[in-house]
């Protein structure tokens, strides 16, 4: 089972995909993970990569690419994978594909989780941290015992940067200009497999299954 997960920010991927993976036998593979790995691990394109990094500019589409491939011959990706953040654009598809058809291999599935902003700004928005143990919270789906105070360490809860509601927006801004055209291509594709995000993760999950086959 070879599949690509898109989603917005807080649309639950990563929820599902640990499913996923339990369930199929399969690994995740994050771009950020394995580009992390192939610095660590001082590959030729780890260090390619590492130049930019350090830079602080994004790495340029062959060389991620370049590194996708080599992760895709590992002995674990024999039985599929899970791509996500990756393809991000039109162009990183179509280089997917190419990979993939030098690999004897193409994608199987994209399942794209899809949930309406204002439920997603509601979902971020409501997260609050903890600043002893750093446990997690949500102001409405599972809030602590007292109000801003951690149920595990009496520690501080805070809202992080990246969780306030205009931080939020101008990344789903970007996620929707960004993806909106890979969403299309793969539609075009017959891959594409829309999902509805609300509801329980075991809802969620059986929605996929449905659409998997499973």
């Amino acid at each position: 089972m070879r599949l690509i997960l898109l989603g917005p920010p807080g649309a639950g991927k990563g929820t599902q995909a640990k499913r996923l993976i339990e369930r199929y036998g399969i690994p995740q593979i994050s771009t950020g993970d394995i580009l992390r790995a192939a610095v660590r691990d001082g590959t030729d394109l780890g260090k390619k990569a590492k130049q930019y990094m350090d830079a602080g500019k994004l790495v340029p589409d062959e060389v991620v690419i370049g590194i996708i491939e080599e992760r895709l011959q590992e002995a674990d990706c024999a039985n599929g994978f899970i791509l996500d953040g990756f393809p991000r654009t039109v162009a990183q598809a179509d280089a997917l594909n190419r990979v993939l058809a030098n690999l004897g291999q193409a994608i199987d599935h994209v399942v794209s989780i899809e949930v309406p902003d204002e439920e997603l700004v509601e979902r971020l928005t409501g997260r609050r941290t903890c600043r002893g143990c750093g446990a997690m919270y949500h102001v409405k789906f599972s809030p602590p015992k007292a109000q801003g105070v951690c149920d595990k360490c009496g520690g501080e809860l805070y809202q992080r940067d990246d969780d306030r509601e205009e931080t939020i927006r101008a990344r789903l801004k970007v996620y929707h200009e960004q993806t909106a055209p890979l969403v299309e291509y793969y539609e075009k594709a017959g891959l594409l497999r829309r999902i509805p995000g609300q509801g329980s993760v075991d809802e969620i999950y059986a929605r996929i299954e449905g659409v998997l086959g499973g």
